[in-house]
């Protein structure tokens, strides 16, 4: 059994009702193919102050924040 959960909770994750989390999987590429499609949309379009990316520890996967997300030149 694979877990999605995510480390750090920024008002943004808050304030999406449609994001209910931890989920769990069967296997392991319906829990990669889920994060993937929500870091996904996270980094398109919540306020852009954070980035979001995925880490696999055995068959946990977390969905961390980057605070402070350097600024595009």
């Amino acid at each position: 059994m694979y877990t999605l959960d995510i480390e750090k909770r920024c008002s943004c994750v808050k304030k999406d009702e449609e994001l209910v989390l931890p989920l769990a999987f069967e296997n392991k590429e319906e829990a990669e193919l889920k994060a993937l499609k929500l870091v996904n949309h996270m980094n398109a379009n919540y306020c852009k102050k954070h980035r979001f990316y995925v880490t696999e520890e055995g068959e946990k996967l977390t969905i961390r924040v980057e605070l402070a997300c350097p600024k595009e030149i």
